[in-house]
């Protein structure tokens, strides 16, 4: 009598759980599948949008988890087992960990946002965060800059995205205005004939169509009269033709009796005597 109770005890257990295990069993397959289908079209449109391959891995990781653990929630429910308290922990850990997390969370979006818009890349020479460099290296968190005296530059990427960029490789070319000031007694035709010579005489200016060297009169100030000197040139070429024109402009205007005025002030005494 005792086996057939327990006999009878177990038949009543397969009887109830065994459709809900059947049934769980599915859907862990199927779903398993899906999951599996999923990712792999996630993985090809990443691969498609050419996005970073550490954001990439990150990201179908994170992707992955997720799904599995809905999966698993669902297995559960289906099981009979109450999941409404375990789905309520999870949201609470998922909280607290948020909450102790801002800073990185930030930096974390900010760097996901960095690797999909793309406003800079490896390689580039960027200002930002007042910071000017070449990017070594763009992390989920960190963007590391090289720095022109050589330094490494850690900027997060959380306020790196909130922030101001200037991206110094985005363009082939580059537009340079140089400010040369003269005294009022210099001529300025014979000030800009010299320079504009000067410019044209360089192989890496460009000269095409609407890129021509030009220069004019910008400003009437205190101590000289101002002059913006304005061409462009390729990257590699940029900082080396600025220097050499620097140089060659002031001994050229020199020679040619072009004063470069300091500041000045003029200051006028009066002498009152007394009655």
């Amino acid at each position: 009598m005792e086996l057939q109770k327990w006999i009878d005890k177990a038949y009543e257990i397969i009887v109830d759980f065994g459709p809900k295990i059947l049934a769980a069993i599915a859907i862990w397959i199927v779903g398993s599948w899906i999951i599996k289908s999923v990712m792999k079209g996630i993985r090809i449109t990443m691969e498609k949008r050419d996005l970073d391959l550490s954001l990439r891995k990150f990201l179908l990781n994170l992707i992955s988890w997720i799904f599995k653990i809905v999966l698993a929630i669902v297995v559960l429910g289906t099981v009979g087992i109450e999941t409404t308290s375990f789905a309520a922990v999870i949201a609470a850990a998922g909280l607290a960990i948020g909450l102790a997390l801002q800073g990185s969370l930030a930096n974390f979006a900010g760097g996901v946002l960095i690797l999909i818009i793309k406003p800079f890349k490896v390689g580039d020479f960027i200002s930002a965060q007042g910071v000017d460099g070449t990017v070594k290296e763009i992390s989920i968190f960190n963007t590391t800059l090289n720095t022109f005296g050589n330094q490494l530059a850690v900027i997060p990427n959380g306020q790196l995205s909130n922030d101001n960029i200037i991206n110094y490789s985005a363009e082939p070319i580059r537009k340079e205005a140089l400010t040369w000031g003269i005294s009022y007694d210099s001529d300025i035709k014979l000030t800009k004939d010299i320079l504009l010579a000067l410019v044209n005489e360089q192989d890496t200016v460009i000269q095409e169509e609407g890129k021509a060297p030009m220069i004019v009169v910008t400003e009437l100030a205190d101590s000289s009269v101002n002059l913006s000197l304005r061409y462009w040139a390729k990257n590699e070429d940029f900082w080396a033709l600025r220097w050499l024109i620097l140089e060659e402009g002031k001994i050229r205007l020199e020679a040619a009796g072009i004063v470069i005025p300091f500041p000045q002030r003029d200051v006028h005494l009066f002498n009152e005597s007394a009655e």
